[in-house]
């Protein structure tokens, strides 16, 4: 899974709704902010998730690569089942 490549899945975009950025996507709309907005703007589909990862871990330097890898695997496992990301 570290080298998966995540990006929004067909049919999800990026928008905005009352001012906040949000996802759509076919069954309706997801509100992304905080931690959960920065990794899903660095999920371009070039990105590998060790990447993304490492780009976080720079961020947030208080945090360890480890937690940051589980967090980010398990932020993304939750949109992939909701059919919002692919990898």
């Amino acid at each position: 899974m570290p080298d998966s490549q995540p990006r929004l899945a067909p049919g999800c975009r990026w928008a905005t709704h009352a001012e906040k950025p949000v996802v759509l996507y076919p069954e309706g709309m997801i509100r992304v902010q905080g931690t959960g907005q920065n990794i899903l703007e660095l999920c371009d589909g070039e990105r590998t998730i060790q990447q993304i990862v490492a780009t976080l871990a720079e961020k947030y330097a208080a945090s360890e690569p480890d937690k940051i890898m589980d967090d980010v695997c398990s932020f993304l496992e939750g949109l992939r089942n909701k059919r919002i990301v692919d990898y």
